[in-house]
């Protein structure tokens, strides 16, 4: 039985601009299950990224609560790990060294979570590079260190922020691979936020489609392939796939 682990009740938040209050997010309310990977999409500026800062607690909402396994978010939680576009690897420091500094900011570098590091390296295939430096990776590879960097730290749920949106077409479609890959491997729950309608389909059991600012849940989608070993570039050649396409694009349309 499921169980689950986010639940985000009537989040909204107004700020301060030289113009006076805005209203970034008017009232969003959705849940996460443990193990779901769900996507948030909107259009540009209607406040997805502003929406993951209130879920790791780095924006204290202005109305509305966020629960991570029954306790109300209220500041930054060790349960939750952070993937951005960018992989903020110091080209300064090895693979290994990138990967561990999670665990040397909470010092929390101890044997067990070393052998937990070179578990990860081994298993996705970066253990022959652990000694090499970011600059002599692809940027798949950059960005599949920096999510076991992530994972490191043994969070329970991870956000991604248009985590692979600096990377080419080609590139991106294999990194989805890789990362969609981990994540189910490793049993996460994860909370992605993208603007690529078919990234979200790919990879994600649901889609929230959030509406112009300020944001309010326009639909969710439960998303279902009938293919066995789901992979994102399995879905993409299912024949439902383009009925999903077609109908969150709809949605997102502005002009209608």
């Amino acid at each position: 039985m499921s169980k689950e682990i986010v639940d985000v009740q009537h989040v909204g938040l107004k700020y301060q601009s030289l113009n006076g209050e805005i209203d970034a997010i008017e009232d969003v309310s959705f849940n996460v299950e443990k193990g779901e990977f769900i996507s948030l999409v909107g259009p540009s500026g209607c406040g997805k990224t502003t929406l993951l800062s209130i879920l790791s607690g780095l924006i204290k909402p202005s109305h509305g609560k966020v629960y991570i396994e029954g306790e109300e978010v209220l500041k930054t939680s060790d349960k939750v790990g952070y993937m951005l576009q960018k992989d903020y690897l110091f080209d300064w420091r090895t693979i290994y060294q990138n990967v561990i500094l999670g665990l040397e900011i909470r010092k929390i570098l101890t044997s067990e979570n070393k052998a937990y590091v070179v578990h990860l390296l081994e298993t996705y295939g970066l253990i022959e590079f652990k000694d090499k430096y970011p600059g002599q990776l692809s940027g798949g590879m950059r960005q599949r260190a920096a999510l076991i960097r992530t994972l490191a730290v043994k969070p329970e749920i991870l956000l991604l922020d248009e985590a692979f949106s600096a990377l080419d077409y080609q590139t991106r479609l294999a990194v989805t691979e890789d990362i969609y890959s981990i994540i189910k491997n490793e049993n996460k729950t994860a909370i992605m936020v993208t603007h690529d309608i078919s990234e979200s389909i790919s990879m994600s059991d649901r889609v929230v489609v959030l509406s112009r600012r300020p944001a309010i849940v326009k639909s969710i989608y439960s998303i279902k392939f009938d293919c066995p070993k789901r992979t994102p570039l399995k879905c993409r050649e299912d024949p439902n796939f383009r009925e999903y396409f077609n109908t969150i694009w709809k949605e997102l349309d502005v002009h209608v």
